[in-house]
């Protein structure tokens, strides 16, 4: 298992039972071993990963599941990313740490921005993977939220809520968080930098210098078990949109020789344009499936300089045009 995959540990079992659900039953639902909780820390694919998640929302049975598992979580809980981020000074830096290791829990992205106004914390799941659940998603939204709160002891409304699919019922959505849901073409959340700011009565900066380290080390772990066509895929996956596509680029950013990344590559059975293509497929398939952009948009972000030059390519990957993806044809 590499970064593109999905951390599960024994916490797991113990948010199962504060949510009433036997895990036993949620495992053999998503066809994944009965011990597989028993094991410590272990990493499954998004495949297994989404699939576990949907049992456990179908057994929960509430439509209203983010929510309620967002409420289900206490500062007692002894989840890493959790317990990290409560020791941190503030919201602004709790999302800046839990970024920088978010790749310890999933094949996801977090990306904070801050202006002088406000502080917005955007997820992505970038890569050529299964796109997550709309219920995943919203949950992780709200667990910034519930972040906050848990963090400052205060009542925190955000300024908006953004994502690329709203929730059938967006009334009970917005009364938890305080604020608007809008549609976009990203998922994030977004604060008055003043909440961002806002001291965190669970802060420990002592707590934090002890648990960091063993941080760092996982992290540095988990990226040397990652194969290079993995590591060139979500450089690539970065670096399209700003037109950056070449062997030289990439080689650059992973602060390796062109002459070593391609042997590397090579050694793994596949070629730099392979993972190119790939790479780009994904994610038009990703833009297609889940966005509303038109596919001039999408050329854009995928580097090519002219729609004509996309059309023909997504033909050659797929036998289909773009059009016929996103009617479901």
């Amino acid at each position: 298992m590499d970064t593109f995959s999905y951390t599960l540990d024994t916490t797991w079992r113990v948010l199962l039972k504060d949510l009433g659900i036997d895990a036993a039953t949620v495992l053999r639902r998503a066809e994944l071993p009965d011990a597989l909780l028993h094991q410590g820390a272990v990493r499954v694919a998004p495949e297994a990963y989404y699939r576990l998640w949907q049992a456990i929302e179908s057994a929960h049975g509430d439509p209203l599941f983010p929510i309620r598992l967002c409420e289900s979580i206490r500062s007692e809980s002894f989840l890493p990313p959790l317990f990290a981020a409560l020791c941190s000074p503030n919201l602004l830096v709790a999302a800046q740490r839990v970024a920088a290791y978010k790749r310890l829990i999933g094949p996801m992205r977090m990306d904070v921005t801050q202006d002088e106004q406000s502080v917005a914390i955007a997820f992505s799941w970038p890569g050529a993977q299964p796109a997550p659940p709309p219920s995943l998603v919203l949950m992780e939204l709200l667990f910034v939220l519930s972040l906050a709160r848990m963090g400052t002891r205060a009542a925190l409304r955000p300024l908006e809520l953004m994502t690329t699919a709203l929730p059938s019922r967006l009334a009970p959505y917005e009364d938890f968080a305080g604020a608007p849901f809008v549609r976009g073409a990203r998922h994030a959340i977004r604060f008055a930098r003043a909440d961002a700011l806002l001291p965190f009565l669970t802060s420990n900066d002592a707590m934090w210098s002890a648990f960091e380290p063993g941080l760092r080390q996982r992290l540095a772990d988990l990226q040397s078990k990652a194969s290079t066509t993995r590591r060139v895929a979500a450089a690539l996956t970065e670096s399209i949109p700003s037109g950056l596509t070449t062997m030289d680029a990439v080689a650059r950013k992973l602060a390796l020789s062109k002459r070593t990344l391609q042997r590397r590559i090579e050694s793994e059975g596949s070629s730099f344009q392979d993972i190119l293509r790939e790479t780009r497929e994904g994610l038009a398939r990703h833009y297609l499936a889940n966005t509303r952009m038109p596919a001039s948009e999408i050329s854009f972000l995928l580097g090519y300089d002219e729609p004509n030059s996309f059309y023909r390519a997504f033909k050659s990957w797929t036998g289909l045009t773009p059009d016929s993806i996103r009617q479901g044809v």
